[in-house]
């Protein structure tokens, strides 16, 4: 059997960010677990703010061909005012003008890291319903980093408990939930 191939999509495009700092310890995490893993630059896909009069970028396309091709699809995204970034909810809207197979096709985890406690709980319920709502299977299990300046070590993995331990467990039940739709 193949490995399963999961994208990692950070809703942040700075490079010091502690999401993308998140996202490359939970990359390390699903390859050690035999994932094929792919990190996905929405930096790459410019794309005006969404408006219906407006015709598609051809960026969109391109994205969506890109995502489609993954059993599992992590986001990983900062709280912004107690909200998901403009960026993230602007790409959800142009691609799901098009098409949201990309959505329903693949198992989606939700992660965020936050430099204050509350870990970003307010932006992976939003992830949550919007991703839900457009027919994506959501995991029930997210993985929520608050005080992220202390979560990591110095080789940049995960070790802040109990986000490290549901780290583990969204990534086992992942896997396990792509084995059994093969």
């Amino acid at each position: 059997m193949t490995a399963p191939k999961i994208a990692f999509i950070c809703a942040s495009l700075r490079e010091g960010s502690i999401n993308r700092k998140l996202e490359k310890a939970l990359i390390k995490r699903f390859k050690a677990a035999g994932a094929k893993t792919s990190s996905i630059d929405l930096g790459k896909y410019e794309m005006p703010i969404y408006h219906g009069d407006l015709k598609t970028p051809p960026t969109v396309k391109k994205l969506i061909k890109r995502l489609s091709g993954f059993d599992g699809i992590v986001v990983v995204s900062p709280e912004y005012n107690g909200c998901l970034p403009p960026l993230l909810k602007n790409t959800i809207d142009w691609t799901s003008t098009v098409s949201t197979d990309y959505i329903k096709n693949a198992i989606w985890g939700l992660a965020s890291a936050t430099p204050g406690p509350m870990s970003g709980i307010m932006c992976m319920r939003q992830m949550q319903f919007i991703f839900n709502r457009l027919g994506g299977h959501v995991l029930h299990q997210q993985v929520g980093c608050g005080n992220a300046s202390k979560a990591f070590n110095e080789r940049g993995d995960l070790i802040a408990e109990p986000t490290s331990s549901h780290a583990d467990d969204m990534r086992d039940i992942m896997l396990k939930r792509i084995a059994l739709h093969r």
